[in-house]
């Protein structure tokens, strides 16, 4: 299935964007930990799909993409563009960033060492990855089985639905069909 984006360029881009217009700059580490949390929420929000073709894996401080890492080690590069993104997913991304991009760097890293797949592959070593199928497990069906009981907001309460008006005037949520499982 395809991705969202074209590249996870695109949602850095995006959130360095988004900070700016906020008048903030964002960290490295607060925005590779904005990346991580946008892809779980993604696949968690739409099944079966991811939001960028990104891997995650784990550093001294939480986790980061290497190839983000590596292409952003001396700043934002003057020579990449970015691509349009959709509104659905500048929607979803910025519900992630009005849930978290009120927190600092090192508030984001703390919170995530608490998380299960963050936690887990951790313990395995530095640059190990952390599978999606554990974002998404933790950030689904675990997370939403607490509903503010644990260290993680369940993905309803970090994505709310579009409004759009209907002929009347009257404000409705919409968000996209997907079929059900069998």
């Amino acid at each position: 299935m395809p991705f969202a984006v074209q590249s996870c360029l695109d949602v850095v881009f995006w959130f360095s964007d988004r900070a700016l217009n906020d008048r903030e700059y964002i960290q490295p580490q607060k925005l590779h930990r904005l990346m991580f949390l946008a892809q779980a929420y993604y696949s968690v929000a739409y099944p079966g799909r991811k939001l960028m073709p990104a891997t995650f894996v784990t550093d001294t401080l939480g986790p980061i993409e290497p190839t983000v890492f590596h292409v952003f080690a001396y700043g934002r590069p003057h020579m990449v563009e970015a691509n349009p993104i959709a509104d659905p997913v500048a929607h979803f991304l910025d519900g992630i960033w009005r849930r978290f991009g009120q927190y600092s760097a090192d508030q984001l890293n703390k919170k995530l060492a608490e998380h299960a797949p963050v936690a887990a592959a951790v313990a395995k070593g530095l640059g190990e990855e952390i599978p999606l199928a554990a974002m998404v497990k933790y950030y689904g069906s675990e997370v939403a089985s607490r509903r503010g009981g644990g260290p993680a907001p369940a993905v309803d309460q970090v994505v709310k639905p579009r409004l759009m008006r209907s002929q009347n005037g009257k404000a409705v949520a919409v968000k996209s069909w997907t079929p059900g499982k069998k």
